[in-house]
């Protein structure tokens, strides 16, 4: 019996959310008395399948159909159901992204099975798996017990940091042939706009945000510049967003981006809970504010109380001299 992870790909190359969940996999299936196996689909999966081992999967089942070709949240649902039936699974898992998601939901829809989405800690059991999961955009944290013939779980985006294995596992490559029809390929990728330089905000090292105290589109200026030299992008509130200072593509929140960078910077931002959601899994978090009770200070590991227009200047000062720059 085997721990299936979903591992996500874009033409081979694998995505760090797969690595989390196989993180989040590898004391999971343990605790469970279970093979940690791993399953990659469609066109470049050959790729993807290669060094699985190095994160622990003891077998790596390399799905491939004709209508396999780019991501579609049906057909790849239904090939995971499918290897389910074949390889006998009890649990499936995935990362708690928008793709991860859906194709467990479509995995727990074909087999009539619950599904937990968005779980922090997972604890098997003999009466059922209890875990504490993430409700209303991360403001909530449930506790819940699932009892099923096949456990279907995602793990939180962010919730553990991807490592590889202390023992690496043999990785062994077993193809897989759904059976699948032609009505699966419904909802495909048709098109992409591909980043051809730069860092995007999701994944940048440091992330330097305004809100509504930057003031004015033109002040963000000095935010640039910080960014600029920490090697980081420029992130914003959803205040400044409604008020034209900054696209929605900078936006950090439960309706913008969710980041992780090294540290964030959070100049000028009340934080609010919204907000919080977007920012909660940045590793450091310093907050500038005049305001020493603003939820972003009150929760921030550090905190200047000053006037942003002031400290950001300093802080870049700060790192050219230390550069020699």
């Amino acid at each position: 019996m085997s721990l299936l992870v979903v591992c996500e790909h874009d033409r081979g190359a694998l995505s760090e959310a797969s690595l989390e969940a196989l993180t989040f996999g590898r004391p999971l299936a343990a605790a469970a008395g279970l093979d940690l196996a791993a399953v990659v689909i469609g066109e470049g999966a050959d790729a993807a399948a290669a060094g699985l081992g190095a994160h622990g999967a003891a077998t790596v089942h390399v799905a491939s159909h004709p209508i396999l070709t780019d991501f579609g949240p049906e057909a790849w649902g239904e090939t995971v159901a499918q290897l389910v039936r074949s390889t006998g699974a009890t649990a499936v898992l995935a990362c708690g992204t928008e793709r991860g998601n859906e194709v467990v939901a479509q995995v727990a829809a074909r087999l009539d099975q619950p599904f937990v989405a968005n779980c922090r800690s997972v604890e098997p059991g003999t009466d059922g798996w209890t875990m504490t999961r993430v409700q209303w955009g991360g403001s909530l944290l449930e506790d819940a017990t699932l009892t099923a013939d096949v456990h279907l779980v995602t793990v939180a985006h962010h919730a553990v940091e991807a490592v590889t294995a202390d023992l690496p596992a043999a990785g062994t490559v077993s193809t897989f042939a759904p059976d699948l029809d032609e009505s699966l390929a419904r909802t495909v990728v048709v098109d992409r706009v591909v980043l051809t330089q730069g860092i995007t905000l999701s994944t940048a090292p440091v992330v330097v945000g305004g809100g509504r105290g930057v003031g004015s589109a033109e002040a963000f200026a000095p935010l640039e510049e910080l960014a600029a030299e920490l090697g980081g992008v420029v992130g914003c509130s959803r205040a400044v967003t409604n008020n034209g200072w900054r696209p929605h593509s900078d936006q950090v929140g439960q309706t913008g981006t969710r980041i992780a960078p090294e540290i964030y910077i959070a100049s000028g931002i009340s934080g609010a809970i919204q907000h919080w959601v977007g920012a909660m899994a940045a590793k450091n978090i310093l907050a500038i504010n005049t305001d020493a009770e603003a939820n972003m200070v009150t929760r921030a590991g550090h905190a200047v109380i000053g006037d942003l227009h002031q400290v950001i200047p300093a802080i870049t000062e700060e790192v050219r001299r230390r550069r020699g720059s």
